[in-house]
């Protein structure tokens, strides 16, 4: 095995010299590359696929672009519609965002007798309703007395997540990889899952638990996470396929593009998102593995997940997602070196075909399609806000050219059936407008809200006291669609923080208000319980000191009266001024 991987090493040694990499950081953008006017073509790019889609597709899921029609693919759920929503926003048209919340409010049902992609459905419906449910208010929606703790489009998410928990009912916890919207999980359903569709769940599944109050879908999430990170091989790594009852590896490639990709995503996503060390800690090792076994010369291999021998030595478009999840983790340096190796493939096709022979250096038979994939922008996007790097604009303006050039007809743009040849095919996937075009329109966006560094902010009052939005750093789920991690501490019912906060309330009990609010303790001991030492009760400054030290609380009920806290992390208690 060695000696194969050392000589595979010294061939793409030979092998890299035949390929121009650019060095990093190379290359001063091109001359005259406007910012400005590139962002109105994707716009216009935006526009035209999506006016089409309304006029001749919706209510299907999809736009057939050649004949200009649609189908249903993934459900039947206005897919393209749900999946561009944020899209609106980000491009600034606020009424059409609105005018579409109240068409799907209306018009989606998910009580339907549909075979659903538990996957799918989830980075594609419950990510962007949940996404459009944050960013409802800044759109100028009316929105309901308690949101962002209730309001239709979490409705929506909430029962369209519920559609899908039957398929975690496992002896394992990994997920079915298909479920029946109406009747759950079908008898004879295979139950072989890939491992992405196991380990894509804790970004949509924990931002519903932490607004809906419901520790369900959190909890089911991170069962199925910590279910691979058990069955991982002994050198660290996981494969392509798992079966979910017996947890046996059914495909045993291991690797970082497709069937793999968004697991170790949705570990640094989920860690940023819910501030979770032990996601994190599960990525680095993983990354230590990915390192050690798969990567040649700023290149990820396919490896035999129990040997580390090299099984395929294919390049996946869906692995570019790879530089900007690296750049998350300001490993840089790394990041723009595996980049520019990939804008290479991008340069000699005009687009990322799925799949690519590094050491042939072309397209693998049958795989030489670009159903016009995100991935690549995706990492420029995330490398442009870390390195302002010309380079990342360059794929960025090729992007709308080649995207232009290859793929728009009258009505919208088609997947690119072969790259060779520019053939086309008479699809356009929904994640072209919720990612490909939301991500190039970021790329030569900078001021945009979603790129905002704290600066400005919302301060929105909850029924469980003020929380701040729209203050940046949010967290894109696989489908590109944005969730505000500051929203998560918005609503305050999930059961641990409603145990504290009845904590909190019983060793409070009696709130008086004096000038300084300070709290008071009004009497000794609870309801039905003696004092300890009735000969020396201590006074009620020492009788708090002791009790916080052995966080013994007494057991009274709580007043009636409205009670508005905010918890800080350490837990202090502040009383609203009111």
């Amino acid at each position: 095995g060695a000696v194969m991987l050392r000589s595979l090493g010294s061939f793409l040694c030979l092998w890299a010299l035949r390929l121009p990499v650019a060095p990093a950081g190379s290359g001063a953008a091109a001359p005259g590359l406007d910012v400005a006017s590139y962002r109105e073509r994707v716009r216009a790019m935006f526009y035209h696929a999506y006016e089409h889609y309304l006029e001749s597709a919706f209510p299907y899921d999809e736009l057939r672009p050649l004949t200009c029609d649609g189908q249903d693919t993934w459900g039947s759920f206005s897919l393209t519609l749900i999946d561009a929503l944020d899209t609106l926003l980000i491009l600034g048209n606020v009424s059409e965002f609105q005018r579409v919340v109240n068409v799907l409010q209306e018009g989606v049902d998910f009580d339907i007798d549909v075979n659903a992609s538990v996957f799918e459905t989830n980075i594609r419906v419950v990510g962007g309703l949940l996404s459009a449910h944050l960013l409802s208010k800044k759109a100028g929606v009316e929105v309901e007395v308690g949101w962002p703790c209730s309001g239709p489009l979490l409705r929506m998410a909430e029962e369209a997540a519920r559609k899908l928990l039957p398929a975690f009912q496992t002896p394992t916890g990994m997920p079915y990889g298909t479920v029946n919207l109406l009747y759950g999980v079908n008898p004879g359903e295979t139950p072989v899952t890939c491992t992405a569709g196991i380990g894509t769940f804790i970004v949509e599944f924990a931002a519903l638990s932490h607004l809906t109050g419901d520790p369900v879908f959190e909890d089911v999430a991170r069962k199925a996470l910590k279910a691979l990170w058990k069955n991982r091989s002994d050198i660290g790594l996981v494969g392509n396929h798992i079966d979910v009852i017996t947890a046996k590896w059914v495909a045993q490639d291991a690797g970082i593009g497709a069937g793999v990709d968004s697991y170790f995503e949705y570990l640094v996503k989920g860690a940023i998102l819910l501030q979770d060390k032990e996601l994190m800690s599960m990525f680095l090792e993983y990354n230590k593995a990915i390192k050690n076994y798969t990567k040649f010369d700023d290149w990820y291999l396919w490896v035999q997940m129990y040997k580390g021998t090299v099984s395929m030595p294919v390049f996946q478009s869906l692995e570019a997602y790879w530089p900007g999840l690296q750049s998350l983790i300001g490993d840089v340096d790394n990041a723009m070196r595996t980049f520019l190796n990939y804008y290479t493939v991008w340069k000699q096709f005009g687009g990322l075909p799925e799949f690519y022979n590094i050491p042939q250096g072309y397209t693998v038979d049958k795989r030489e399609g670009y159903p016009l994939r995100p991935e690549l922008i995706e990492s420029a996007m995330y490398l442009y806000r870390a390195t302002r790097d010309p380079t990342l604009l360059e794929l960025g303006r090729d992007a709308v050219e080649s995207i232009e050039k290859i793929s728009k007809v009258d009505c919208g743009f088609a997947t690119i059936k072969d790259l060779r040849d520019h053939r086309l095919d008479n699809r356009m996937e929904s994640f072209f407008l919720a990612e490909t075009v939301k991500y190039l329109y970021l790329l030569f966006d900078p001021d945009n809200f979603i790129h905002n560094d704290g600066s400005v902010f919302d301060v929105v009052t909850t029924p469980y006291g003020e929380c701040v939005l729209n203050a940046g750093g949010y967290v894109f789920n696989t489908e590109a669609h944005p969730i505000d991690p500051a929203a998560l501490h918005c609503c305050r019912k999930r059961k641990e923080e409603q145990w504290e906060v009845e904590d909190l309330m019983r060793e409070f009990y009696s709130l008086k208000k004096t000038k300084k609010f300070t709290l008071k303790r009004t009497s000794n001991h609870g309801e039905g319980e003696s004092p300890k030492d009735p000969e020396n009760a201590p006074s009620e400054k020492s009788e708090e000191k002791r009790n916080s030290k052995k966080n013994s609380h007494s057991l009274l009920s709580c007043p009636s009266q409205s009670f508005n806290s905010k918890l800080a992390v350490l837990g202090q208690v502040f009383l609203d001024n009111t």
